[in-house]
């Protein structure tokens, strides 16, 4: 299985470490994707022409990702501010920065389409160029977090193979009451296109949409260091594992348990630096 990124980056600051780790959704997914078994892995997008942005080049060349059609903008590389309150990651600001300015041109799309899988997100501001990005996709995967509303799923899932969603606060209130309309957003997604559709919800698990059955994964017991990276890591085991072919209740385990060791150690997936504070 071959996995591209598309979009967003960032340096997560670690304020109480004085620490950047690199990361972003559409950086994370590719980079375990290929830890997790994948056979080759890329990134497309925008970095700054700063000290942050030749760093977060270098980790991904370390990790084996293919950069060649990232673009160096005379820019500031994005970053967000990063605060730990008993190992749960906290963003406290941040600024938008190089990955924001991203636009995809023919070259950028003919590359993409080599691939099994493309995957982007909410934070990648792609939604202009959706439908040429969908056009170059044979599955296309995208992280929406907790940031959306129905128009906006109303706008995107359409174009949408594998839909991501975290669930942690997405329905309060009693069990009964969220397992039902966990289940009803499940069918919403579904029936507007989405052949895959995922909720995590952090210590309650996953539920997910799959092959017209509903498939439910508890969380792995693990000591919490930094909760960062663990969605990420999540649907990148279980994408290897859906596309490779594996039995769904097997994917989900193994999603949950590479989700768990994410949470192991400091940032989405390590090579931390120092940065300068002042730069911000």
């Amino acid at each position: 299985m071959r996995i591209v990124g598309v979009g967003d980056n960032v340096l997560d600051r670690y304020i109480d470490q004085g620490l950047m780790y690199p990361g972003g959704n559409a950086v994370n997914v590719p980079v375990l994707a290929l830890r997790f078994g994948a056979e080759a892995a890329a990134y497309v997008g925008a970095v700054g022409d700063d000290e942050g942005g030749s760093w977060l080049l270098e980790a991904l060349g370390l990790e084996g990702l293919d950069t060649s059609r990232v673009k160096v903008l005379p820019e500031r590389n994005s970053y967000s501010r990063v605060a730990l309150v008993d190992g749960d990651r906290t963003f406290v600001g941040g600024e938008k920065g190089a990955s924001s300015k991203l636009v995809l041109t023919p070259e950028d799309l003919g590359f993409i389409h080599d691939f099994d899988v493309v995957h982007t997100s909410i934070y990648s501001g792609i939604e202009g160029q959706l439908q040429e990005l969908r056009a170059s996709s044979r599955i296309l995967a995208f992280d929406f977090s907790n940031e959306f509303d129905e128009a906006y799923l109303d706008r995107v899932l359409g174009s949408v193979d594998y839909a991501f969603f975290s669930g942690s606060r997405m329905f309060p209130g009693a069990r009964d009451t969220e397992e039902s309309e966990l289940e009803a957003f499940l069918a919403r997604v579904e029936d507007r296109g989405a052949r895959l559709a995922l909720v995590t919800r952090g210590a309650k698990g996953a539920v997910l949409r799959y092959g017209g059955r509903t498939w439910r994964q508890e969380a792995v017991p693990c000591r919490v260091v930094d909760t960062l990276g663990a969605g990420d890591a999540f649907i990148a085991r279980l994408i290897v594992g859906i596309v490779s072919g594996e039995e769904p209740s097997l994917a989900l385990r193994e999603a949950a348990r590479s989700a768990a060791a994410t949470c192991s150690y400091y940032g989405a997936f390590g090579h931390p630096r120092a940065y300068r504070p002042v730069a911000e």
